[in-house]
């Protein structure tokens, strides 16, 4: 296990990063055992550098699917260039961390902590008024714990909390966050997985390959038969996500 001692891990300098991106860096994320155990906080530029991956820094993250109730389309986003991790890159409709320095963020039960988090960045990554994204409507599924190199530097080591909902939202992306959005079917989002010039984010590719298509199916089965819309409350006990799954 890796200490959370900030003087036993590697640091960077981050004047040559975009100035917006480098302030968001000084965010704390909640750092935790294997297991999803809490052990302290440290800021996202220490926890995203590989050196300090390879110590074994982990810490607590969350994916966010948001589905449009009518026709069950998933919207997915294309990174900013600008982004530190991972930039230009196609991934679910969001993806971040809850964060110690909100304490409402570090509340466990029910997951509270990563979906308030989760509302919270659809609005600053997006752009959704939180009124669309409302944290009792959001279906927790379960946890991945996953490792994934960006670029030598920076990578990912996260216990990661998969999040759906459905809802209609309005979306105003924020440029130094989003590149490109859109909305896809299933049959779309796998043309796109199969058009060479794409890339996409590790841990959306993994969700994708092992999980999202068979849940999808499942969200499309059991939409409304009074009103023919989808919710992703009728996946509650679909999983259990009583424990983390390993992808590592």
């Amino acid at each position: 296990m890796s200490s959370t001692n900030p003087a036993d891990l590697a640091t960077i300098d981050l004047s040559e990063y975009d100035p917006e991106q480098s302030r968001l860096m000084s965010e704390r994320c909640i750092v935790v055992t294997p297991d999803d155990v809490a052990i302290g906080a440290l800021d996202k530029k220490t926890c995203h550098l590989m050196e300090n991956i390879n110590k074994g820094l982990l810490h607590r993250a969350f994916s966010a699917f948001v589905f449009r109730p009518s026709d069950g389309k998933l919207l997915l986003q294309q990174r900013a260039t600008e982004k530190i991790t991972f930039p230009d890159m196609w991934t679910n409709t969001c993806c971040s961390h809850p964060l110690d320095d909100f304490e409402q963020e570090k509340v466990e039960k029910d997951q509270l902590g990563v979906r308030v988090a989760a509302s919270r960045k659809l609005e600053h990554e997006l752009g959704i008024p939180t009124s669309q994204t409302p944290i009792d409507k959001f279906q927790y599924l379960t946890r991945i714990h996953y490792l994934a190199p960006s670029d030598g530097l920076w990578g990912e080591h996260e216990v990661d909390y998969i999040l759906f909902i459905t809802s209609d939202v309005t979306v105003t992306p924020n440029p130094n966050e989003i590149r490109d959005y859109r909305w896809v079917d299933k049959k779309e989002l796998q043309d796109m997985f199969d058009q060479p010039g794409n890339s996409f984010t590790p841990w959306f590719k993994l969700i994708a390959r092992d999980f999202l298509f068979g849940w999808w199916d499942t969200l499309l089965e059991r939409k409304s038969q009074e009103t023919g819309l989808v919710d992703a409350k009728s996946l509650n006990g679909l999983v259990d996500g009583s424990k983390v799954v390993k992808m590592i």
